[in-house]
């Protein structure tokens, strides 16, 4: 994701993807992810759903700043599988997903070409299948003020149509709010012009 951006590409469901050579079948599974514990799930459930399978290989990226990320081989020499997966999500902007390819072995050594050529294709046949959707990278804030400036505070995210995520409507009034993240500033700026009103990170 580029510094400046707040949006990022993910999937929208989980999608499946086949490639075949030479007697071995790729499965691949590609799930939509937003937190490690996640990942950790779909990989056990995997593991026991393919239990007599020979690898089960992934990649994994999560994220706007895709600044999480792993890659596995599970077994296949270094370099032949995680990486070509991972490269196929890289290529197409993705994150906060996980791709598992699950290898039933033909009885016939592809090599390492074969092996790369088939965790990639296998990979790609699931994205391609995928609705790729695009989301917003939003932070939360904390408006406080007196009930007096409650009128002013509403208009102002009822006109920005700012998403109100809590309210405590009282003499002390709070509300939290989620801002897309090129836009925090200007509202935290311009709220906190406001005489009375305090702003600050969730």
């Amino acid at each position: 994701m580029d510094l400046f951006s707040d949006i990022y590409r993910t999937i929208k469901e989980p999608v499946e993807g086949l490639f075949k050579d030479r007697g071995s079948r790729f499965i691949a599974r590609a799930f939509p992810v937003r937190r490690e514990d996640e990942v950790k799930e779909i990989l056990s459930k995997l593991r026991r759903e393919y239990h007599d399978a020979r690898h089960h290989c992934y990649a994994y990226i999560l994220g706007p700043s895709k600044s999480a990320y792993r890659i596995n081989d599970d077994g296949e020499p270094s370099g032949t599988a995680g990486k070509p997966i991972h490269g196929q999500l890289l290529s197409r902007d993705l994150t906060d997903i996980i791709v598992v390819v699950i290898r039933y072995f033909g009885g016939v050594k592809l090599g390492i070409p074969g092996l790369i050529n088939a965790y990639r294709e296998a990979t790609k046949d699931a994205l391609d299948k995928a609705v790729i959707v695009e989301k917003l990278v939003t932070d939360k804030l904390i408006i406080e003020y007196d009930y007096p400036l409650m009128d002013v505070v509403m208009r102002f995210l009822k006109e920005k149509n700012i998403e109100i995520i809590n309210t405590k409507f009282e003499l002390n009034c709070r509300v939290e709010i989620a801002v897309r993240r090129s836009e925090t500033e200007q509202v935290t700026n311009s709220l906190g012009a406001v005489h009375g009103v305090v702003v600050t990170p969730a």
